[in-house]
């Protein structure tokens, strides 16, 4: 995990980190939204739909930006102030994807920064891309 403090990040600044996408992370995700549609839950009808298989849940890929912000970039001190994303590729089961977050703005009033945030396939598609805003928590005495 990393410890970046605002005063330490700089514009440019990058991090990123890789994940594959299974069948139990659908699950799972299926358990705790209740999300029926079938266009994730019935290969038959996504493939009616012109997909090779069921796609994967937009908000379970774009919930590994909490990752790259709780973990990677600022890391543990990140407060999540605002998430924009879009979807412009599809995610399958097995995929394998990288995820990544450059710093492009700093905000010195409020103490946030702005991160450019992408996540590819392995065929290096872009599956999903946005803008994270990020506040930064304080330890006691600052």
């Amino acid at each position: 995990m990393n410890h970046y403090s605002f005063e330490e990040l700089t514009v440019g600044q990058e991090e990123s980190f890789e994940a594959d996408i299974t069948e139990e992370m659908m699950e799972q995700f299926y358990r705790i939204t209740g999300d029926e549609n079938p266009l994730h839950r019935d290969s038959a009808f996504a493939g009616q739909m012109g997909y090779a298989d069921r796609v994967v849940y937009g908000m379970l890929t774009s919930s590994f930006f909490s990752t790259l912000a709780g973990v990677y970039l600022p890391g543990e001190r990140s407060l999540i102030h605002r998430v924009e994303t879009e979807f412009p590729r599809p995610v399958f089961i097995g995929d394998h994807l990288t995820v990544t977050g450059k710093v492009q703005e700093r905000n010195e009033t409020f103490q946030t920064v702005t991160l450019k945030v992408v996540i590819t396939n392995q065929n290096k598609e872009k599956v999903c891309r946005g803008k994270m805003r990020i506040g930064f928590l304080k330890r006691d005495g600052e």
